[in-house]
This record gives structure tokens, C-alpha cells and sequence, in this order.
């Protein structure tokens, strides 16, 4: 699992870097957690990333370093269930690994998050010969996923030839897709307009992923552009055709990467208000006008992180609760419903809105309780709110408020799309 990253230096350091509200309650010694425990391991790789976070934040570009630190971690095996030789953790520990990287670094909990979605993806749509094939290919190549689907984006068109497709045009927003091994795409039929979802090695013939990603937050998640020129699909990489009709099942995928992106949203939060009270203990002066010395026993201030606490503690139960839920139709394999895809959607929906609210209030908020110089560049706290703000513009909260809205009034679930 990596022995660089199990050093006793870094995992002494966890409990200062791990919000209370993470994994290990107040009573667990982090000693009696083994050492090939994934959640151990998260942890103490969380706090390697945090030593550099804040640099390389301002910096931005392909964290290759720190993705090789990933890799070895054994992380990237997680939910490659165990027939194909990876661990088979469940759904709630991959969120939970999720979350505690994000604490400390959302931007590669990002990579880390969407190279599991590949994953889910392979598993939710592959045919029983391209899940061996694949997933034991990740195990034992160690191989590290990009995504290259965004459905919105229709620029990149397949063309049927003899032996599958040819495929040409560009994807946007390609989260991973720097530094992978292995990408899933999709890509435009005109014939018959629809789109089909595929995998290829990053370095396949006429692929060329551009490094030109330049958002003001998560500035290392390797989002940019992959372009696509005469690339050859065969057929036996076509995960889903032209015109197949998603099952139940197939749709799954969506919500796989909404909870990611709900736990991403969570986690930063949590770390944004573990940085603030941390700082609040050990930096911050009582307001002149507080008659009391120290800043954290100002009523006011413990009132203002009691509220921000109070978005954080349902929005945990809640991600918690759509996790569990995921998990059971996950393993119901093809024997998953409408209806029981529909219900996942609207706890996925419930816990991406709370962790939503949670992460950007949390970040935001916490400078008007650490005080103007906690604005200092040294610090990165503007990471929080950068990251958080970025990231949760992925698809817009209106309507995920208008699903719950629909099926609270009229009983009516979401309609399946790559969205909802």
C-alpha cells in the first residue's frame, strides 16, 4: 500500500489536518485502526497533500508528484470489486476516502473521485468480457483513469467504419485526463443522434490531451481539453452504442458522480472550517469590545460557528444516508428499477443541495470569524471558497432544488439524464 506515504512523520500529523467530523470518533485511538485500513491510508495521505496544498494551489498545473503518491498509495484499486483483484470496498468507504482527500486538497480528490467514476462506469455498462478485461488491466497496470464525456459537449462526432468508429472533434471540461493512462469518452452519431460511450488508452494514436485548464479554483484537477484526430474506437472499447437505450442500471452512473461531487463539496467544507477554528484557537485577537481574552470564547463568534457546524452535521448525515442508498442499487446489478434509481436520485439530490449550501457558506463565512489577517496569502484559506465556488457550477442547484420540489408536491421522480 505504499510505504512512503504510511510514514509515522505523516501520520502523527492527521488529527491536526481531519476535521471532528471525520472518520475515527473522539474515542478510537488512530493506532487501532490498521494500517492497510483505506480509510487509514486516506488520512495519512491526506495530510502529505496538505504540506503542499497551498502552494501548489497558487501555482495550479498537473500535479504529477502527488498523483504518483495516489497511485502508490493502492487507493486506485478501491472499488475494483475483488473477482478482478482489487479491494471491493463499498460505495460509502470510496465516499468516505473522497471527502477526507478533499479536506485537504479538492482538487486531486477530484481526479482521485472521477478515476472511481470510471470505474463505476465500466461496471455499470460493460458487457461481463470488457469488465474482466478492464478491471483487472487497472489492477495490475496500476492504471490511473481520465474522463472525457461530457455529454454536453457534442463537438466530438464518431463515424462508423469496419471495425467500430472513427473518432474526431474535441471534449471539454475532461477532468484527469493530464497524466492518465486510460480515458472514457463519449462522442456524437450523427446517423443516428446519439451519442456512444467508449474507452481508450490516453496515448492511442491521435490523441492529444492539452493541459489548458485555467479556472480560478481546483486549478489541479486536470479538467482541459482532450482533442481527438481520426482516433480508431474498435468495437470491443464501445461500452455503450449509438441508439442502445440505458437501463436503469446504466443510469447509475450519473448519480455515482453527483455523490462525488456532493462529498467533494462536503469535504471542503469541512476542511475550510477545521482551518478556521484551528485558526480561531491559536491566532485570532478578541474584538476589542468582547470582554474576554481569548477570541474563541466570544459568544458571538461561538454562536457563528455553531450555525456554520449546523450546515455541516446534516449535510455529513445526508451524503452518509445517499451513499448507503447507492450502494444497495449498485449491487442490485441489472435487477435495479426505475423507481429505485428514481429514490437514489432524490437522496443524491438532497445531500449534493446540503453539501452544496455547506461548503460555499462554510468557506465564505469563516473569514468574518478569523478577521483580516487571516486574508493573508501564506495562509491559502481563498482555496476553500475558490474550489467550492468553481466546482459546484458542475450543473446548477436550481434545478436539483426543482426535483425535490416535484417530488415532495406531486410524487414525481427525476428523469433520468447525465444530470439528475
Amino acid at each position: 500500500m505504499g510505504d512512503a506515504i504510511l510514514s509515522h512523520r505523516n501520520h502523527t500529523r492527521v488529527r491536526s489536518v481531519m476535521s471532528p467530523a471525520l472518520i475515527l470518533s473522539p474515542q478510537q485511538d488512530q493506532n487501532e485502526v490498521a494500517e492497510n485500513d483505506p480509510l487509514y491510508i486516506a488520512s495519512t495521505l491526506a495530510a502529505r497533500l496538505a504540506e503542499t496544498a497551498v502552494a501548489r494551489d497558487q501555482q495550479g498545473g498537473h500535479a504529477a508528484q502527488e498523483r504518483e503518491w495516489i497511485r502508490e498509495s493502492g487507493l486506485l484499486t478501491l472499488s475494483v470489486p475483488t473477482e478482478f483483484g482489487g479491494q471491493g470496498a463499498d460505495w460509502p468507504t470510496v465516499y468516505q476516502v473522497i471527502r477526507i482527500l478533499a479536506q485537504a486538497d479538492s482538487a486531486l480528490a477530484h481526479v482521485f473521485g472521477f478515476h472511481h467514476l470510471q470505474l463505476a462506469g465500466i461496471q455499470l455498462y460493460g458487457n461481463a468480457q470488457q469488465q474482466r478485461q478492464l478491471l483487472q488491466k487497472t489492477v495490475e497496470e496500476r492504471l490511473f483513469w481520465g474522463n472525457a464525456l461530457n455529454p454536453l459537449d457534442r463537438r466530438t462526432l464518431a463515424t462508423a467504419n469496419e471495425d467500430g468508429f472513427l473518432i474526431d472533434g474535441i471534449k471539454s471540461f475532461s477532468s484527469g485526463s493530464v497524466g492518465s493512462d486510460w480515458l472514457t469518452i463519449s462522442a456524437w452519431d450523427e446517423t443516428s443522434q446519439s451519442a456512444l460511450i467508449g474507452v481508450l488508452p490516453t496515448a492511442a494514436d491521435g490523441i492529444s490531451v492539452k493541459a489548458d485548464w485555467d479556472s480560478f479554483g481546483q486549478r489541479q484537477t486536470d479538467s482541459g481539453n482532450v482533442h481527438f484526430s481520426k482516433v480508431q474506437l474498435p468495437a470491443d472499447l464501445v461500452l455503450q452504442a449509438p441508439s442502445q437505450v440505458a437501463t436503469p442500471q446504466a443510469t447509475l452512473r450519473s448519480q455515482v458522480a453527483q455523490l462525488i461531487m456532493a462529498n467533494l463539496y462536503l469535504g471542503i467544507g469541512l476542511g475550510a472550517f477545521d482551518a478556521a477554528t484551528g485558526y480561531t484557537r491559536k491566532q485570532s485577537r478578541p474584538w476589542f469590545a468582547s470582554g474576554v481574552d481569548k477570541a474563541s470564547t466570544d459568544p458571538f463568534i461561538q454562536h457563528r460557528y455553531g450555525e456554520l457546524w449546523l450546515l455541516l452535521r446534516p449535510a455529513t448525515v445526508l451524503a452518509d444516508h445517499a451513499a448507503g442508498e447507492l450502494e444497495k442499487a449498485f449491487r442490485k446489478g441489472a435487477l435495479v428499477t426505475a423507481r429505485d434509481r428514481g429514490e437514489l436520485a432524490i437522496a443524491v439530490a438532497e445531500a449534493k443541495c446540503l453539501a452544496h449550501r455547506a461548503g460555499i457558506e462554510v468557506s465564505s463565512q469563516m473569514f468574518e470569524l478569523t478577521g483580516a489577517s487571516s486574508t493573508s496569502a501564506r495562509y491559502g484559506f481563498d482555496r476553500f471558497w475558490r474550489n467550492v465556488r468553481v466546482h459546484t457550477l458542475h450543473d446548477p442547484i436550481d434545478y436539483k432544488l426543482r426535483d425535490l420540489g416535484r417530488y415532495v408536491l406531486e410524487g414525481t421522480l427525476p428523469e433520468p439524464t447525465a444530470y439528475s
